[in-house]
């Protein structure tokens, strides 16, 4: 296969469309070659609604360059959206000829790109997409459901960005639907966010009661689907369980991860919501976090203690389906937290010192740190390299065990002595406390 001259940035055109506006969008071209320049030239099939520019140019060695895309004002929504069938652009490159500064200007650079063999050009295509505000909500106000998820999968953070009073408006055209639950809930889903101070009657949420009902949902799911932070920090408690699960088994963590609502979700995982609760389908609130791209929430929740193992009822863990949609900056996260984990726990030094920067906190389902785990492997030089790097010495399991309680428990003198020497001290929490493969491995020291 003939090596690529240029990357392109995607492979499909995205409008923000509006009627009578003109409608923009850049693309850009890196060159992927380090010694020649690149010639470009863009072509489009429908030069009626479409301008280029540039049209056509050089991109330097190793270098990028951006044309625009631009749509002329039209009098008439598109007639299919968000794909357009009939609008497509074709980018032509060639390797630019040294010693031929005279064909630089643009008319010179058409001449000679139509003076070559059409076998001599590289050539590349883009479609073309209709998104943006105005057509979701034509969308909406259809029921059109399929042309509203095709939109928001194209313009992830659509619905992010509506301002509490679009937001509030789009909503309620939802609920104006003769059938409206499917809309609404799609939307919802999504990640639309309504501003907390928001009355219910002002959106026609009287409307939707039965609704939340029908899907098993909770207060608290209700408030963490519409990112209410301010409202869940402020009544934590009077919600009840924090893990209550609506009829798909989600709780209302599995809502904060798949909404990216982060803070919420980390006031559920602070307050003791069960970071690996799976719902129906077995996905964990992690899962969906790299099931949607979301790193800054894998980052949360594995910071928290999550564990990236732990399959769906298909087998799938959340490594399989950040490896299976791209996601290399969450496949990072993943493994880094449980390699740490891991490293600790069989002692082995040279790979944890290089782990230890980042991740010497981090904890597993049961709150274990890294030094918990290295004090239950046996390993004082491990203990020794991990509270030498900064790790707390009195870092605390869900259950209240110290690192230190930990040693006494499986009678490791010569740990026990180095932690008490760095300054760890001792609560003294009931046998229960332990997690279970401690009390076995107590209970054989026993006997």
């Amino acid at each position: 296969m003939e090596r690529p001259l240029i990357e392109v940035s995607d492979s499909e055109v995205r409008l923000h469309f509006m009627l009578n506006s003109k409608c923009r969008a850049n693309v850009r071209l890196r060159s992927l070659s380090a010694t020649t320049p690149i010639a470009f030239k863009v072509q489009t099939s429908s030069p009626h609604k479409f301008l280029v520019n540039p049209p056509t140019g050089l991109i330097p060695p190793s270098s990028s360059t951006i044309f625009q895309i631009i749509l002329r004002p039209q009098t008439h929504l598109p007639s299919s959206f968000p794909r357009s069938p009939s609008d497509r652009f074709l980018i032509k490159t060639a390797p630019f000829p040294p010693n031929s500064s005279d064909l630089t200007n643009p008319d010179s650079l058409n001449s000679w790109f139509s003076s070559l063999p059409l076998w001599s050009t590289q050539d590349f295509k883009l479609k073309v997409a209709f998104v943006g505000p105005f057509l979701l909500r034509h969308a909406v106000s259809c029921g059109d459901v399929n042309s509203v998820k095709n939109i928001i999968k194209r313009q992830r953070s659509i619905l992010s960005e509506l301002s509490p009073r679009e937001a509030e408006s789009l909503l309620r055209v939802a609920t104006e639907l003769a059938d409206p639950e499917g809309m609404v809930n799609l939307l919802l889903e999504a990640g639309l966010k309504i501003d907390a101070r928001a009355k219910a009657d002002d959106v026609g949420f009287h409307q939707m009661d039965a609704k939340w009902q029908s899907k098993g949902w909770s207060e608290l799911h209700v408030a963490i689907a519409f990112d209410r932070t301010d409202e869940v920090l402020d009544s934590l408690d009077s919600f009840g369980p924090l893990d209550l699960r609506d009829k798909e088994g989600r709780t209302p963590l599995h809502l904060a991860a798949g909404r990216g609502n982060i803070k919420c979700a980390r006031v559920l995982v602070e307050s003791g919501a069960d970071k690996d609760a799976k719902s129906k389908d077995g996905r964990t609130a992690l899962y969906r976090a790299a099931a949607n791209g979301d790193h800054k929430m894998v980052e949360m929740l594995i910071e928290m203690g999550s564990d990236p193992t732990i399959a769906d009822n298909h087998g799938r863990s959340a490594f399989e389906v950040a490896r299976d949609k791209g996601h290399e900056e969450i496949l990072g996260t993943l493994e880094r937290g449980e390699v740490v984990l891991m490293a600790a726990r069989r002692g082995n030094l040279e790979h944890l010192e290089s782990l230890l920067k980042k991740d010497l906190e981090c904890q597993d389902n049961e709150g274990h740190s890294s030094l918990h785990l290295a004090v239950e492997g046996g390993s004082l030089e491990t203990v020794e390299v991990l509270v030498s790097r900064g790790a707390n010495v009195n870092a605390m399991s869900n259950r209240g065990a110290t690192p230190l309680y930990v040693a006494r428990t499986l009678g490791y003198t010569d740990i026990s002595q180095f932690l008490v020497s760095r300054g760890a001290s001792l609560p003294s929490p009931p046998p229960s406390s332990l997690p279970s493969s401690l009390q076995s491995i107590q209970h054989d020291k026993v006997l």
